[in-house]
């Protein structure tokens, strides 16, 4: 399990100063198959005729040969239509000929149609306990390959009409169902994916806030001595897997945000993509939009220590696979340079004393991604 104990750490001037210094931002990347063949929506037909499980793996392999991924990269998959018992020799072989691993099984909570009501908050106790046991089965799934992590994104759970609606006995049901489950399969860590509305009108953790109330809640009740005991060493058990989507559909500061996740030492996996404030979730590729949240939400990765998976959760509607996940893949890089190049100097001294070095940190920015030969006004002290 991967260690997240170092993301909590708070440094003081000079200890943050050498951790910048020090540090290089290198980000390694994972890729969810369930967008290598985007299907059609409500208002238009799909673009791409249906490809299977063996096509997106073959697909994997020839961006490996054409030097797109590396055999750093990770793969995601939802359980159980995209990987199964049936099929999981088919990632371990990918695995075996190219290094590349399965990182996350997620439990596919939310598109049947016995979840019309919700999964593990359903009221009915026998959809209830099929989302507990799909959950149970793709933790020991998960367990037995050795992932990253049992990501969880609960999007049919919640509602559209406000009024009269049990939200005490929504929230307990789920958190209840969780924690049943990591106890079933102890010394797994889970990582819920909070989102604002859609499909559901409101989803049932809207935003960040309520994502580390939901990680708290379900660890005050797992009660497996393997997992009390990771607790007890400082190990979050339960963490979140935030969307940059996601986070900016709830009109969050995505910077800000992830760094909420940080402090608790729960960022446990992240899902990249870009996205305007609002509006709905469109899985544009990285870079798009949102330039200045990436970056600052770059930096704060390296300031706290994120070593976890670059998730790249697109929807390339309009482009080829290999092209969308090429040019992902081009602008996190250029972005982690962007951070590596800063002048950490002048920045942790506008960082701790602002009063003193007004405007200082906008000018560290501009300096970092200027181009080369870009007339720089000099600016006044």
């Amino acid at each position: 399990m991967l260690d997240l104990r170092p993301q909590k750490v708070e440094r003081t001037p000079d200890e943050m100063l050498r951790h910048l210094k020090g540090a290089k931002l290198k980000p390694r990347f994972s890729i969810g198959v369930w967008y290598f063949y985007p299907g059609g929506g409500r208002f238009h037909d799909a673009y791409v005729e249906k490809g299977t499980i063996v096509d997106c793996l073959e697909k994997i392999k020839v961006m490996k040969d054409e030097g797109i991924v590396d055999g750093s990269l990770g793969v995601e998959a939802h359980y159980p239509n995209e990987v199964n018992r049936d099929n999981i020799h088919l990632y371990k072989g990918l695995e075996k000929e190219t290094g590349i691993r399965l990182i996350t099984c997620i439990p596919m909570l939310f598109y049947d149609r016995q979840f019309e009501f919700g999964s593990l908050s359903n009221p009915d106790a026998k959809v209830r306990k099929a989302a507990t046991d799909r959950l149970e089965e793709s933790l020991r799934l998960n367990k037995e390959l050795g992932t990253d992590v049992c990501v969880i994104w609960p999007g049919i759970d919640g509602y559209e009409n406000p009024f009269g609606h049990d939200y005490y006995g929504m929230w307990s049901r789920f958190e209840g169902a969780v924690a049943e489950a990591i106890d079933e399969v102890p010394g797994m860590r889970v990582a819920m994916e909070p989102k604002p509305y859609e499909p559901r009108g409101n989803n049932i953790y809207r935003n960040t806030a309520n994502g580390l109330l939901f990680a708290r809640n379900v660890e005050a009740l797992l009660k497996h001595r393997e997992n009390v005991k990771l607790l007890k060493d400082g190990h979050a058990m339960v963490g979140l897997n935030p969307e940059v989507g996601h986070v900016l559909m709830g009109h969050e500061d995505l910077p800000g945000a992830f760094a909420s996740v940080l402090r608790e030492g729960r960022l446990a996996h992240s899902h990249w993509n870009s996205q305007p404030l609002g509006n709905y979730d469109q899985d544009l590729n990285a870079g798009v939009l949102g330039i200045d949240q990436m970056l600052a939400t770059l930096l704060v990765f390296k300031m706290y220590t994120y070593s976890g998976f670059y998730g790249i959760d697109i929807n390339p509607e309009r482009m080829p696979v290999e092209k969308a996940i090429a040019l992902n893949v081009n602008a996190l890089n250029a972005g982690a340079e962007v951070v590596n190049g800063l002048d950490y100097d002048a920045l942790v001294e506008a960082m701790y004393d602002p009063a003193g070095h007004r405007g200082a940190v906008e000018e560290t920015l501009t300096k970092a991604w200027a181009p080369k030969g870009t007339s720089m006004k000099k600016i006044p002290r």
